[in-house]
């Protein structure tokens, strides 16, 4: 699978920077209202640190883009995220193949259920990317399936009640919103997507 790792960075960081006044809005229903503030911030950092990051090898890349959202974003999200790209850069060699990927994807899934002490089901980013991880372990994935995955899983953390994170401070009440974590991680991923099937 060709990585062009400077249209990745550029394209997802710019699609979470675009998108932080949507997840600010959904982290004021059942959060602290600064998830947008917080994705903005870290990959604002993700882009100012470029030329760095765009000079190592692809799992050198992906570690230093994890430690810079370790650094920048708040809450719980940072450290999360912050695992989500360490794990991935740990696992994936310098040119993967989509099993390498999906591999990777699901070592990722596990350690940042470790991190957070969620589980798929909680209503956190797990609910996305946890589905995002089987898609890919499939032998079917296409773009347009993990997009379609993302997508749905997303929209199904709206009934959830959330058991982990922020939003579980308010019970019954955190059902019929969608989890800002999992808004996040629909648009990183389907920004991944986009980026390596070479759309804008």
């Amino acid at each position: 699978m060709p990585f062009d790792l400077t249209r990745l960075l550029e394209v997802v960081s710019g699609r979470l920077i675009s998108h932080a006044d949507e997840l600010t809005a959904l982290d004021s229903a059942i959060g602290d209202a600064d998830h947008g503030i917080n994705m903005k911030r870290g990959f604002e950092a993700v882009l100012a640190d470029k030329a760095n990051i765009l000079a190592k090898p692809l799992p050198e890349a992906l570690k230093a883009i994890g430690m810079a959202l370790v650094m920048k974003v708040g809450g719980a999200s940072g450290p999360l995220y912050g695992t989500l790209f360490l794990s991935l850069g740990k696992e994936l060699p310098a040119e993967p193949t989509i099993g390498d990927v999906a591999r990777a994807m699901a070592a990722a899934v596990e350690a940042m259920k470790a991190r957070g002490k969620a589980e798929i089901g909680n209503k956190t980013m797990l609910d996305v990317l946890g589905p995002v991880a089987a898609e890919l372990a499939g032998n079917r994935a296409t773009f347009g399936s993990v997009r379609k995955v993302a997508a749905a899983s997303a929209e199904a953390t709206v009934p959830m009640k959330a058991i982990r994170g922020r939003a579980s401070f308010l019970g019954e009440r955190s059902i019929g919103h969608m989890d800002p974590g999992a808004r996040s991680s629909q648009l990183l991923v389907e920004a991944v997507c986009d980026a390596l099937e070479g759309r804008p």
